[in-house]
């Protein structure tokens, strides 16, 4: 279920921030160049951003250092896990690779998929709690927080040319795997979980790219986002709160907390100005077209290595992925309305046991 922010490297401690050294040196992610982390860290970390990420912020948030990634770390090395761990890969899937290929559908980054983190979990799990009541507390004493998941399956899909008939197909399905592993993790012993749903994916550089030319009045006018693809994300997210319910209402002992990653981020594309934003719509690293966005030139290969002089006044890095800012500005409308929800992270994790927080994070195809 869980896994790392890349597909590839281990990391490393240096002064307290994560130094990502890259095992397949013949064929590394793009992630692996700069400008990649040129923001924060001021080296490639393997995170698909300028700097960090959601996660990052709302580990620094509750007191935590970076958390380590899962895959790539060197075998024997499980004592870096033990205040938590990242078992997010980018390009992951919610539903498994070879289901997906039956579809239709290929990743070309990863074929790890939610089943494949859930597996490396419990591969984890052993080694770092001694006794299987030791695991059930320690996952009592956990914050997992599941995802953003499903949005790679979606925007697979339809960067290949798949008509959205199909892709609303596999709405349910994405759903239900996510929901079969909170359940799994659950029996396991965890107790706490914050799920995020997914992003306002008619914003995106890539996908307004792909669908460039589509009817005027298929674009809103305050945004420039396609609302079609828009009302997808909704559409998603509308499932996967009512199948919360469901968990809730078979185990209303457990804690979950839903993030509402698109309401948070719509803010920035209509009111761009609050947040510090002067380009809402195009790649700060990127080229060519409206959106500065061409899937055949990726950021960070040779053939691209310039991006904009301020990242931080764009919302997305490399017409997939939020840059530095945004995401700050994510985690931290994620962090102040879990305060005020039912029950909140604030009373989950008061301040005075925060050092005792597990977080296990599952940030799926960032």
């Amino acid at each position: 279920m869980f896994l790392v922010e890349t597909t590839l490297p281990y990391v490393s401690r240096c002064n307290n921030k994560q130094h990502y050294s890259f095992t397949n040196s013949t064929n590394p992610p793009h992630s692996a160049f700069l400008p990649y982390g040129r923001t924060f860290f001021h080296r490639p970390t393997g995170r698909f951003c300028d700097g960090r990420l959601v996660i990052d912020f709302l580990a620094e948030a509750l007191g935590f250092s970076f958390l380590p990634p899962f895959y790539g770390s060197k075998s024997g090395k499980w004592e870096k896990f033990q205040q938590g761990a990242n078992f997010a890969v980018a390009g992951a899937t919610a539903l498994s690779s070879s289901f997906l290929a039956e579809q239709g559908i290929h990743s070309v980054a990863t074929n790890i998929s939610l089943g494949v983190e859930v597996n490396s979990f419990k591969h984890l799990l052993p080694s770092i709690c001694s006794s299987s009541s030791n695991c059930k507390e320690l996952l009592r004493n956990s914050l997992i927080v599941m995802g953003e998941i499903g949005g790679n399956d979606y925007n697979h899909a339809f960067m290949q040319g798949e008509n959205i008939e199909n892709i609303q197909q596999l709405v349910p399905l994405v759903v239900d795997i996510i929901s079969s592993s909170i359940n799994e993790l659950i029996e396991l012993g965890a107790m706490t979980f914050l799920v995020p749903g997914t992003f306002p994916i008619g914003c995106s550089p890539s996908l307004l790219t792909t669908f460039h030319g589509s009817e005027r009045d298929q674009y809103d006018p305050l945004t420039g986002c396609l609302t079609w693809l828009n009302r997808f994300s909704q559409h998603h997210n509308g499932l996967l709160r009512k199948e919360l319910e469901n968990i809730r209402s078979l185990h209303p002992q457990i804690n979950i907390i839903y993030v509402d990653y698109y309401k948070a981020a719509m803010r920035f594309y209509h009111s761009p100005k609050q947040f510090g934003f002067k380009e809402t719509l195009k790649a700060c690293c990127g080229i060519g077209g409206l959106y500065n966005y061409d899937p055949l030139i990726f950021c960070g290969y040779p053939q691209l290595k310039q991006c904009c002089d301020d990242p931080s006044s764009y919302i997305s890095w490399d017409g997939i992925h939020y840059t530095e800012a945004a995401n700050n500005w994510l985690a931290h409308t994620v962090f102040e309305e879990s305060m005020s929800t039912i029950p909140s992270l604030g009373s989950l994790c008061p301040s005075s046991s925060v050092n005792k927080l597990r977080i296990l994070y599952p940030m799926f195809g960032v």
